[in-house]
């Protein structure tokens, strides 16, 4: 799946994940209702597993599968090369990339401040990035800090 194919008419939403990570299943509701958002908004969604499956055999393309079938909204996606978590600078799990129409990235970083349980998030920054920017103002932060597990890399 290209880029060109997720996007929607007013940009994108493209995250790294995997199935493992603490901070990704901690966030999985908030991930669905950010997907629903995005749509909602004209955006497209998507999540990208670039961790390496041979070290991480939870995050095999058959565990993919068994996650996905729980009922993403979104596609999910498989970077078996790594190269697109390699363009992107993908650094941990789950980080966000949300692109406007014209595919520059405007926000990059973090969902909220507490991935591994909601009862603790104070702040909102992809939800604020995204009302921000399809309303027609300017990202009011650009850039967070994600929290989460690093990409693992192949040997």
């Amino acid at each position: 799946m290209s880029l060109a194919e997720v996007m929607g008419e007013n940009g994108a939403v493209v995250f790294f994940t995997c199935n493992h990570c603490p901070y990704v299943v901690g966030s999985e509701p908030r991930i669905e209702s950010a997907a629903e958002l995005a749509q909602s908004m004209g955006l497209g969604f998507a999540g990208i597993n670039s961790n390496d499956p041979v070290m991480y055999e939870s995050d095999s393309w058959e565990n993919m599968v068994k996650r996905a079938s729980r009922g993403m909204t979104y596609p999910y996606l498989h970077d078996a090369s790594q190269e697109v978590a390699i363009s992107y600078g993908a650094e941990r799990t789950p980080e966000f990339y949300l692109m406007d129409s014209e595919f520059q990235v405007v926000y990059r970083g973090r969902m909220d401040d507490s991935p591994r349980d909601p009862s603790h998030a104070t702040t909102s920054e992809l939800k604020d990035a995204i009302e921000e920017m399809t309303s027609g103002h300017g990202i009011s932060v650009p850039r967070t800090e994600s929290i989460g597990c690093s990409v693992k890399w192949k040997a």
